[in-house]
């Protein structure tokens, strides 16, 4: 495995190499478009895991997943303790497929058809789209000025029956990091409407430098009575197509939830499997190269926005690589990411596609070169420009 002394490389083909990549990211326009759209990076891959997959394609080891994979779990519960402050129970991790498909099953054992599940909006476009395959009625939660959710909201919602809250913690698109008061309130609330907490912490371990992100089941005795965990190796490492993601709980009841789900660990695959083991196991390195990246990312695009755009306003994200920007004074309408790709050739996330509230906004994935980064702002600029 990868020797301490080791440089990790994150450098970044140009636009005509990624082009060449088969995934959706790239391959979904056309030669000359800058795509920063997908929650995919543009980075090599961890060498851990791309020597775990070399040695499993080597070894013709492409079979099914057993059902309890222990070196997964363990693998996990080290990478939470020691990356997260989190500690895990192995006896409490199931494998599934990915976040969505957990969530999705979790939502089918707790709430009958046409129950309430709530979101908090602008949500990640999934939630839209798949938890309702379980029969729920899905109920908007927006958020406040400062991305906090509304909690009179929520107490609203709550009073009127709502089976479970969807909390992506950290939130995407927004990339804020939830604080822990403000999850213990919502912690109390829940329990106290004796509602379900379905935390989706796919982003947790891409919290960036002056935020401290808590696990939701660190954040109370609350927490954890009413909280199940969905997450993954997929986002940290980038491992998205790999289909291997956890169900995490720390209470009797909440796993007696996780054990009515049906058996869903032969819809994983054995390369997700084995990848985010050695991720977990042996990624710090690359994770810590990537964070330092991103981190500086984020500060290049802060400057370039303030240079080039400033009528584009934003919160720069605590975590995660995704820039929620707000470009509604740039007078482009309810769909800037339709001018955007059409004049500037550059692709950025829908802000409708995360609900009503992103009527305006964009999302833009950060996690590549500087050099690709600030092209994506020039040609946002040269939009602009033409507008006058």
């Amino acid at each position: 495995m990868l020797h301490p002394a080791v440089t990790i490389d994150l450098t970044v083909p140009g636009v005509e190499a990624m082009h060449e990549r088969a995934g959706a990211k790239w391959s979904a326009y056309d030669a000359d478009v800058l795509s920063a759209t997908i929650a995919e990076m543009d980075f090599p891959l961890a060498p851990p895991v791309a020597e775990a997959l070399r040695d499993a394609i080597d070894r013709a080891d492409l079979g099914y997943p057993r059902p309890a994979t222990p070196s997964l779990r363990g693998s996990f519960a080290r990478f939470a303790a020691r990356r997260l402050n989190w500690t895990v129970d192995e006896e409490q991790i199931v494998l599934v497929p990915d976040v969505m498909i957990g969530l999705v099953e979790v939502c089918r054992v707790i709430a009958a058809p046409g129950e309430a599940v709530a979101l908090a909006t602008p949500a990640y476009p999934p939630f839209f789209s798949m938890l309702p395959e379980a029969g729920v009625t899905l109920i908007e939660i927006g958020l406040l000025a400062d991305g906090s959710l509304d909690l009179d909201a929520l107490d609203a919602a709550l009073a009127a029956g709502v089976r479970a809250l969807v909390l992506a913690s950290p939130h995407n698109p927004t990339g804020r990091v939830l604080p822990r008061g403000e999850l213990e309130t919502i912690a109390e609330m829940c329990a106290e409407h004796e509602a379900w907490v379905l935390a989706d912490e796919i982003h947790g371990a891409l919290t960036l430098p002056g935020a401290t992100y808590v696990p939701w089941l660190e954040v109370s005795d609350e927490a954890r009575r009413c909280g199940i965990s969905v997450t993954s190796a997929s986002k940290v490492f980038n491992l998205a197509a790999l289909k291997a993601a956890v169900v995490v709980t720390a209470d009797p009841a909440a796993r007696a939830v996780v054990d009515r789900m049906p058996s869903l660990h032969e819809h994983a695959g054995l390369l997700g499997v084995l990848a985010a083991e050695a991720a977990f196991e042996h990624g710090d390195e690359w994770l810590d190269a990537v964070i330092d990246q991103l981190a500086a990312n984020r500060n290049q695009l802060g400057r370039d926005l303030a240079s080039q755009l400033p009528e584009v306003a934003w919160r720069p994200p605590q975590a995660t690589y995704l820039a929620w920007l707000d470009c509604t004074r740039l007078g482009l309408g309810d769909e800037p990411a339709a001018a955007f790709l059409k004049d500037g050739r550059v692709a950025l996330g829908r802000g409708l596609d995360y609900g009503a509230p992103g009527a305006g906004h964009v999302r833009l994935n950060f996690a590549t070169s500087s050099a690709h980064m600030s092209d994506a702002v020039a040609r946002m600029a040269q939009v602009r420009a033409g507008l006058t």
